[in-house]
């Protein structure tokens, strides 16, 4: 009676095992984000995907900017002078602020001794025709996008910088298929199990459970990854449809890459500091700094000679230069206002989700696929060591047998 509870316990044991291991297989592809261990890359571990940060963003950052979003099309949907309208208030006071502030440290008694009434036509003329050279600006900003603005750039310093992000994408995209991975081992070495005691129950060689063991934690893993990607197009046999899981979900997938992208990546405030702080950020600053220049040469107007030839040609250029420094300095400040503006007329989540559903399989199966290809190999060996040393405890703890 006992060899029976024992017997029928084997395509249990499979199970947990089955289920464990590929439990401990998915927390080991996205977890520890940082290397943990003695040193790296041997003597320790680190998640896969956290360890593969570089590759596996540079794979997702390529199929976003090559057939996901295009940065002109993003940007011609802004309104130039929507965004004047969200400025002006801001903008008119900083105009004011700056000239004062540099006028008065850099002539403090021309500007003090300029007549109340030309200050104050200056400061109308200011108000009158800040909104035209904001949207002339903004224009000019638009045409010029790809020049200052490195989507690619952004996207991989956003994945990097912060690898857990990278986890977390993974996570939420592919919920369901590790869901399923975990679960598989739970069916699949129950199956396995129970082929183990139909053999342990005829032919009781030692080298049967670990070779079991071995199979189990292997084949559970090896299945399930396969069975995610594969296949890829839908086959149908007699009533039964099969299809990969993971390709199947793409245009529920696309729902949910859409929105964490949009809203943890590509939302206006990383837009607006990867503008004004990235790579081309030098480029941008020409921009600004060619219109802010001629801004301050029409505003003087008419004093410019009699300003110029009090303080001197130099000193009147250092103090342009000088208000485009406060003015990119005080511009992330201001640009908040456009926030909510910027992320309506963009609209990335939608544009995301409709063009994720218009990949091909192919192209779709990059979403997930990187987070396994190289090393799954490492979560097969790893399912087949585990099941080895449970196939070799039930031989020696379950039936006193030794290798």
């Amino acid at each position: 009676m006992d060899d029976i509870w024992l017997y029928l316990s084997m395509p249990i044991i499979c199970a947990t095992v089955g289920y464990c291991t590929n439990w401990v297989c998915i927390k080991m592809m996205c977890y520890p984000i940082n290397f943990v261990g003695i040193k790296a890359p041997y003597l320790g571990w680190q998640g896969v995907v956290p360890r593969r940060a570089p590759h596996i963003a540079g794979i997702q950052v390529d199929l976003m900017t090559t057939h996901l979003i295009k940065v002109e099309d993003i940007f011609d949907r802004i309104d130039p002078e929507q965004i004047t309208k969200e400025l002006q208030p801001v903008m008119l006071g900083m105009i004011q602020e700056i000239t004062d502030e540099l006028m008065t440290a850099q002539a403090p008694r021309i500007w003090e001794a300029l007549p109340v009434k030309i200050k104050d036509r200056i400061y109308k003329r200011a108000k009158d025709e800040a909104p035209e050279i904001v949207a002339a600006m903004m224009e000019d900003i638009q045409h010029n996008i790809t020049d200052v603005f490195d989507l690619k750039a952004m996207v991989m310093d956003a994945f990097l910088k912060d690898r857990s992000m990278l986890v977390k994408l993974f996570e939420e995209i592919g919920a369901k298929e590790f869901a399923f991975v975990q679960n598989s081992g739970l069916w699949f070495g129950f199956l396995f199990g129970c082929v183990q005691m139909v053999l342990w129950m005829f032919y009781q060689e030692a080298w049967i459970l670990p070779l079991i063991g071995i199979l189990v934690g292997g084949a559970t893993n090896w299945l399930a990854i396969n069975m995610i990607f594969s296949p890829k197009h839908p086959i149908k046999i007699g009533p039964f449809t099969i299809h990969g899981l993971f390709i199947k979900r793409q245009d529920e997938v696309a729902v949910d890459f859409g929105l964490l992208i949009a809203q943890e990546i590509l939302n206006p405030e990383n837009i607006v500091n990867a503008i004004l702080k990235g790579p081309s950020s030098d480029k941008l600053f020409d921009l600004i700094q060619k219109n802010v220049k001629r801004t301050m040469d029409e505003q003087v107007g008419y004093t410019k000679p009699f300003i110029t030839l009090a303080i001197g040609t130099k000193r009147y250029i250092e103090i342009k230069n000088q208000a485009v420094a406060k003015i990119m300095e005080q511009l992330p400040s201001a640009m908040h206002l456009i926030h909510d503006y910027t992320e309506e007329a963009m609209d990335i989540n939608t544009t995301l989700r409709s063009k994720m559903t218009e990949l091909t399989p192919e192209q779709f199966e990059a979403m997930l696929r990187p987070a396994f290809e190289e090393d799954e190999w490492q979560l097969v060996a790893l399912g087949c060591v585990i099941g080895f040393f449970v196939g070799w405890g039930q031989l020696v703890l379950m039936f006193g047998g030794t290798l």
